[in-house]
């Protein structure tokens, strides 16, 4: 289960209880309606009391998958990554859009162009936000002066301006 995710086509089985018995199964009681309760789909495994609720996201790819192969068309899985505009990276990042398109004309920021439109990995804004916390915790280090009660208070705050002169001239490198 821990192998990378790749487009995988599946195409109808010639032998065994093929789609078509499914889709019979699915279309029998999911049509059932009226004062029962809200229907639940399990999978169940091998051994008894092995069984999980399937969520509703992927009992209806089921369906759609189980209706493909019962016309006998083959099936293609194929996993994406969710995409970002550029509105929603700033949302998650706290800056404004225009902002993360600078980032993204110089090179910060990863992002794909479909048209007039940008589109972000949701994993690269992740990462960018990640590397920024990192780096803003390294200045806070950087600029911290530890006070004692009989330091004088000119010395620390010469102390003080030297560390953000050299996390200054860090940065700029």
């Amino acid at each position: 289960m821990g192998a990378e995710l790749a487009a995988q086509t599946y195409v109808p089985e010639e032998s065994g209880p093929g789609a078509v018995e499914v889709l019979s199964f699915l279309a029998a009681h999911s049509e059932r309606r009226g004062t029962e309760p809200a229907r639940r789909f399990l999978l169940v495994g091998s051994d008894e009391g092995e069984q999980i609720e399937l969520p509703g996201t992927v009992y209806r790819a089921l369906v759609q998958v189980v209706e493909a192969l019962a016309a006998g068309k083959a099936v293609t899985v194929s996993p994406q990554e969710p995409q970002l505009t550029t509105q929603q990276a700033a949302d998650l990042l706290g800056v404004s859009r225009p902002t993360v398109v600078r980032m993204i004309e110089s090179g910060e920021l990863a992002a794909e162009r479909n048209g007039n439109r940008r589109r972000l990995l949701l994993s690269d804004v992740l990462a960018y936000r990640e590397r920024r916390r990192a780096r803003q915790y390294a200045m806070l280090d950087a600029t911290a002066v530890d006070l004692e009660d009989e330091d004088d208070p000119a010395e620390m705050i010469e102390r003080l301006r030297e560390a953000r002169r050299a996390a200054a001239r860090e940065r700029r490198r």
